[in-house]
């Protein structure tokens, strides 16, 4: 158990790391806490200070999710990047830098699938465009993905506790959409455009 102990702290520090509250400050100039939902992801830095702001705090948190995954893999192995990916997420969600407060975890935990399983980060893209390119809506795309996350999981027959964190990182996301739900069967939610 105490193999797990760096690389879990490393991996939540890293996640840990506000690239979407950096980006809205420094370039949007302005604390997008305060903002938009309130909430400390790229999406809300893409409605509060535009898209050049979005491009940069959308890879900001991919690549801290795909450098840990990628990183566990390859000088660990794929059970002990998996554990990481938890960490980066939930680091990224809980950051310790926002007083325990975060994104939803979307992009992150996108770099740790396409870090892992390739493949299957680019069929959950695909599905993500879809439902983006049909309703315009990022919490009903990232909604429908994180529930086909598992499927596909399972049609690749990965390993076991690779499912089991595709189950936990769906859940999870859901779970950090519950407001977005919300909204979304009321019809209130916010559309979106990337044109």
């Amino acid at each position: 158990m105490f193999k797990y102990v760096i690389p879990i702290i490393l991996s939540y520090l890293i996640g840990s790391l506000p690239f979407s509250f950096i980006v809205g400050k420094y370039i949007g100039g302005i604390d997008i806490r305060k903002h938009g939902s309130g909430n400390t992801g790229a999406t809300n830095v893409l409605r509060t200070a535009g898209k050049k702001a979005f491009i940069i705090a959308f890879l900001g948190d991919f690549l801290k999710g795909f450098i840990v995954a990628f990183s566990a893999k390859i000088i660990l192995n794929l059970e002990t990047a998996v554990i990481c990916s938890v960490f980066v997420v939930l680091g990224h969600c809980y950051s310790m830098f926002l007083g325990f407060k975060g994104g939803k975890g979307v992009a992150t935990a996108a770099g740790t699938i396409f870090a892992l399983y390739p493949l299957i980060g680019l069929i959950l893209l695909i599905i993500q465009i879809l439902i983006l390119m049909v309703f315009n809506i990022m919490s009903l795309a990232s909604i429908i993905v994180s529930i086909s996350f598992p499927i596909v999981s399972i049609l690749f027959k990965t390993p076991k506790y690779y499912i089991y964190y595709s189950i936990f990182i769906g859940l999870f996301v859901i779970y950090k959409h519950k407001s977005n739900i919300k909204r979304l069967l009321s019809g209130n939610e916010s559309k979106i455009s990337f044109k």
